[in-house]
């Protein structure tokens, strides 16, 4: 009884009505509709799908909230850990353990500062449907900065439940090449924080543990492979060059002593594209799209679409859709260029659709369906 009076005032509080309209789209091989779920989120970050059919969003300046399928916004879900939403940083990723449905943890990824400065953290939580209980760090990344730039912050879960953690190189550029800074890699741990079984570094001088990979930038979309399983992402490059890896253990990839990109000033950063004993790309942008949020589709609502590369775009404001053969790119095609959102999040949903997140004061929750 008391679980039901407490679901009934967190859902008393909403910020949207339950109908927004929809828009219509065509694109080479699918006509779709594109729905507006929710509105008025605050520079929302991540989602994540509940198994009753409702939603999980985060947003950057520090909540949580829960979108039912009724498309109402729910006020703010209470026990977040310390946090700071201050630059680029704020509350970040949000993850459901694989097996949710039985242990309820979910994994959130947010900025902390304290008297050493700023990093990015993740915490443990149970939620029980109104508040996450038994709140507990279980990464750190250190040394802590005084920037407040490149957090990333995104996160994945592996077939074997061990979970996948991208630090970005905080804005200093040198600290991705340090493989005893937690900065500017991916990091592989188990529920409990620790380094997972097999990590590339254990127990070798000069590298962290939990160190799976190195020379990443600034990490914003992070997904398995439905078919393979193995962890792909994205980053953001400078001026050019952002990228698309699939991540192997201990490999390094190489920012910043390679990039197709330069230097905010127009200066040169490397002057080099590739390098022996660093991974090249699988796909690369020039100019610079801003990358953000990531996901296979493997659906059958969009027969056309199975196994391609979804991938967000913040700066040029559309969808891209890459198709693929192994890990070669065979076809780009942007989406929603005329939207005028920057789309901070992509995912694929339970119902066979691809859910959007938009990044601005007013962000959307939008549902990308077919047109029929």
């Amino acid at each position: 009884m008391k679980r039901s009076i407490a679901l009934l005032v967190l859902w008393a509080v909403t910020t949207t009505s339950p109908a927004l309209g929809e828009q219509s789209f065509s694109s080479r091989h699918h006509d779709f509709r594109l729905e507006t779920i929710a509105e008025g989120l605050e520079h929302p970050w991540s989602l994540a799908f509940l198994p009753d059919g409702a939603l999980l969003v985060t947003e950057r300046a520090g909540r949580l909230r829960m979108i039912g399928q009724d498309h109402r916004v729910s006020a703010p879900v209470a026990g977040l850990p310390d946090l700071v939403a201050s630059g680029q940083g704020g509350l970040l990723d949000v993850q459901l353990h694989p097996d949710f449905d039985n242990n309820r943890l979910l994994f959130l990824s947010y900025a902390h500062k304290n008297r050493q400065g700023m990093t990015t953290r993740v915490a443990r939580a149970v939620f029980d449907g109104t508040a996450l209980n038994k709140v507990e760090v279980i990464f750190e990344a250190l040394p802590r900065s005084g920037t407040s730039r490149h957090f990333a912050g995104r996160m994945a879960f592996d077939g074997s439940g061990n979970l996948y953690i991208a630090v970005g190189d905080r804005g200093e550029m040198d600290r991705a090449q340090d493989t005893g800074d937690d900065a500017g890699g991916v990091h592989r741990i188990t529920l409990n924080g620790a380094p997972a079984e097999g990590n590339p570094f254990l127990s070798r001088p000069g590298f962290n543990d939990t160190l799976f990979s190195y020379g990443n930038r600034n990490i914003q979309g992070m997904t398995p492979h439905p078919e393979t399983g193995e962890i792909w992402s994205h980053e953001h490059g400078p001026r050019g060059g952002d990228e698309i890896n699939v991540l192997s253990a201990g490999h390094n990839y190489g920012w910043p002593m390679v990039t197709y990109g330069i230097d905010y000033s127009g200066l040169p950063i490397s002057g080099k594209t590739t390098m022996t004993g660093v991974t090249d790309p699988l796909h690369y942008w020039d100019p610079s799209i801003a990358p953000s949020g990531m996901a296979f589709y493997s659906g059958e609502r969009f027969p056309q679409w199975r196994n391609d590369l979804f991938v967000g775009a913040l700066k040029q404001q559309k969808l891209v859709r890459l198709k693929l053969d192994g890990e070669t790119v065979t076809e780009e095609e942007d989406l929603l260029t005329g939207l005028g959102e920057r789309i901070r999040d992509v995912r694929m949903g339970p119902d066979g659709a691809l859910w959007l997140l938009t990044d601005s004061s007013d962000g959307k929750l939008y549902r990308l369906a077919p047109a029929d």
